[in-house]
């Protein structure tokens, strides 16, 4: 009988502060067998190390917000192991989450047909599949990091729906190495026009045509990019349509790894 390989595949879930990437992480958790979830932000660096814009600490800055090297080497061992490292902590448990439940039929049916897929893929081509879904806001910056993902998923929402969700948020628990408790950030009133969206515009103006974050369409600078747009002019998606075209895709991409054999 033929040894069992196990083959991890990392979706990446990206989007701006408050897209609903995390949220749309946990829906497809609770669907995807053998999934796990590592969030962006516990690979913030250590606070004093976060540059000085305005006065505040600025925790959006593509290039200083997130520490890249520890981020692509931790998906190389989820890669390799299929498994996250024992002495991991996240924070994000403690962030305040909006409820965007999916209807309880989508989220039934669409289990039952990872598990039949998954358990016919281990049987005829002995590959038991493991999911790493990575949610980040800036999630397509790095190139090291990009080409460890098999699949990529980008959530587009308006900047004043961003932004309203944002200041109604504003309580964050940030990443402190060493303390898995993590501290509490408070945005300051002007946070969000001084530091969050320049750092957005910054971030994804390479992603989208001519720099526009909110109409152009994709450049080529994130392969196999798949754009989402929940809030867009005449279709309009709940959470349960997002994780429905998700699943379309994470479906096609098991099928092909079984024919691939």
């Amino acid at each position: 009988m033929a040894e069992v390989q196990t083959k991890v595949i990392l979706v990446g879930l990206g989007g701006a502060t408050c897209s609903g990437k995390t949220t749309l992480a946990k829906h497809l958790k609770s669907i995807l067998p053998n999934s796990v979830i590592v969030h962006q932000d516990d690979f913030a660096p250590p606070e004093e190390l976060l540059p000085i814009k305005h006065g505040y600490q600025d925790w959006d800055a593509p290039d200083s917000a997130i520490d890249y090297p520890r981020l692509s080497n931790f998906l190389k061992h989820v890669k390799d192991t299929g498994s996250i490292p024992d002495d991991h902590r996240s924070h994000d448990h403690l962030n305040k989450q909006t409820d965007l439940p999916i209807e309880e039929e989508c989220q039934h049916r669409l289990a039952e047909r990872f598990r039949v897929i998954q358990e016919q893929v281990k049987e005829s081509d002995h590959i038991n599949i493991v999911w790493g879904l990575v949610d980040g806001f800036l999630l397509y910056w790095n190139q090291e990091v990009i080409e460890r993902l098999d699949m990529r998923f980008l959530l587009r929402v308006p900047l004043k729906t961003l932004e309203d969700r944002r200041k109604a948020r504003q309580v964050y628990i940030t990443a402190k190495q060493f303390h898995e408790e993590g501290d509490a950030w408070v945005d300051p009133p002007d946070y969000w026009e001084k530091i969050v969206l320049p750092a957005y515009l910054d971030a994804y103006h390479e992603i989208f045509e001519s720099g526009d974050v909110e109409n152009g369409g994709l450049t080529n600078k994130v392969e196999g990019l798949v754009l989402i747009e929940p809030e867009k002019e005449g279709k309009k998606m709940s959470m349960t349509d997002i994780v429905e075209r998700c699943c379309q895709e994470l479906y096609q991409l098991v099928r092909a790894e079984g024919s691939s054999k």
